[in-house]
């Protein structure tokens, strides 16, 4: 006995689930009045601004030094944390880089491969009392023009001399590139000379930079970290990371299938992706970022669910004859409830997706106008993930939405129907 009545209501679920997909349907196409598409179209542009909006803060949160490059692939340590102020606490390391970033760039496909190291140091101009303190990011740099740091290469010395195939022993360039907010910090300009404080108490400059460059870049603000480019051994050196060629990350350039080919090879205990890609995890890490995207959560589930609840209560309060016709023939009140319930419900979802596909566009034409306007490179991010995003506010602001519309449905009466 409980067998036929599970199935029979599981029969019963099924065909009011057909006849509601079935009725708006129906309703789409043929009433005038266009309160459907009004609906898809309102949940459609809501989603799609909190999608794109959301990218944004993405983008703010992905802020780390290592992500503004130009690089298709960038290669981490499992478990590695971003480093995106002076004050920030370094994280895992990948050991052996320079040599296995060699057997990278041999690979057929690959144009370039650069261990990237991150640390803070502190310099000061030679008519200076007082050292300050920048981030220091050391780079092989080719013949051919990168980005790193958000700082072009062009000025580092390509092959990073020091290196000396793992000798150290190589003649050191002494090169630094800084951008705008380090050179301001520094209180110097290109030419000028930098010196490398000693231990506490020697008085005695521990080694001098040239600035080669000074380089805008897309973080220069007065809240922005002083980053400066230098020789990669050079600055292994300095930071007692070249005895097991220690590097915060690799970057590689070429075609991106190759480049995840190569780094899988040769560093198989990290992580592989592509530049443009974030973790969205990262929003809890930035004020500014989780800020945002909560704002525009918020912001986004209120608008969706004011038109949801207006748009689908005017739709019921239209098609109450087919209700009253429902009820004439013996389908109950929760019946007939169900059958809008999963009308709006179908309808906001139907919206989302198309809203989730309009964001990801929107996303690549803010990137695309702020190429060719303001930045660089990417100010926002997309992630796979904005889809069942997408898909999950939608259906939140369906559930808070739909009581409305059950309500007018509730108040359908076959007399009244009859009576007009």
């Amino acid at each position: 006995m409980a067998d036929e009545s599970d199935g029979s209501r599981l029969t019963r679920w099924r065909s009011l689930v057909g006849f509601s997909l079935a009725r708006l349907w129906t309703l789409a196409r043929r009433t005038r009045s266009g309160r459907i598409a009004a609906t898809i179209v309102a949940v459609a542009l809501t989603i799609a601004l909190l999608v794109i909006v959301t990218g944004i803060a993405l983008g703010l949160a992905d802020g780390s030094v290592t992500s503004e490059t130009d690089a298709e692939v960038r290669i981490g340590p499992e478990d590695s944390g971003t480093l995106s102020a002076v004050d920030g606490v370094e994280g895992p390391r990948i050991g052996g880089a320079n040599e296995r970033a060699e057997a990278v760039r041999s690979h057929e496909g690959v144009d370039h491969a650069s261990p990237v190291l991150v640390e803070t140091g502190r310099l000061q101009a030679a008519e200076s009392d007082e050292p300050r303190t920048i981030l220091l990011v050391g780079v092989v740099a080719d013949d051919e023009s990168r980005t790193v740091a958000g700082l072009p290469t062009d000025s580092i010395e390509p092959g990073d001399p020091h290196y000396a195939d793992g000798g150290y022993d190589g003649p050191p360039t002494g090169e630094i590139v800084l951008s705008r907010a380090a050179a301001e910090r520094l209180e110097v300009q290109a030419g000028d000379e930098l010196e490398v404080p000693g231990p506490d108490g020697d008085e005695a400059p521990e080694r001098s930079l040239t600035v080669a460059a000074v380089e805008e870049t897309d973080r220069d603000s007065e809240s922005a970290a002083p980053v400066a480019l230098v020789q990669l051994s050079e600055l292994q050196t300095f930071a007692g990371a070249d005895d097991a060629e220690l590097a915060s990350d690799v970057l590689v350039w070429g075609d991106p299938a190759a480049a995840e080919s190569s780094a899988a090879d040769a560093f198989p205990e990290a992580t592989a992706e592509a530049s443009g890609d974030a973790d969205p995890s990262s929003l809890f890490d930035d004020g500014l970022a989780f800020a945002t995207s909560v704002l525009a959560l918020v912001v986004g589930i209120a608008i969706c669910t004011s038109f949801v609840a207006t748009t689908a209560g005017m739709t019921v309060n239209e098609d109450r004859r087919t209700l009253a016709v429902l009820e004439s023939i013996g389908v109950p009140t929760f019946g007939r409830l169900s059958v809008v319930a999963i009308s709006t419900l179908t309808t906001t979802l139907c919206g989302a997706l198309v809203g989730a596909g309009l964001g990801i566009v929107g996303i690549y034409a803010v990137n695309a106008i702020a190429a060719a306007t303001v930045a660089s490179g990417s100010v926002a991010l997309v992630h796979p993930a904005f889809v069942p995003y997408a898909v999950v506010v939608a259906f939140v602001s369906a559930v808070i939405a739909v009581p409305y519309p059950l309500a007018v449905a509730a108040r359908t009466s076959v007399l009244e129907e009859v009576g007009r």
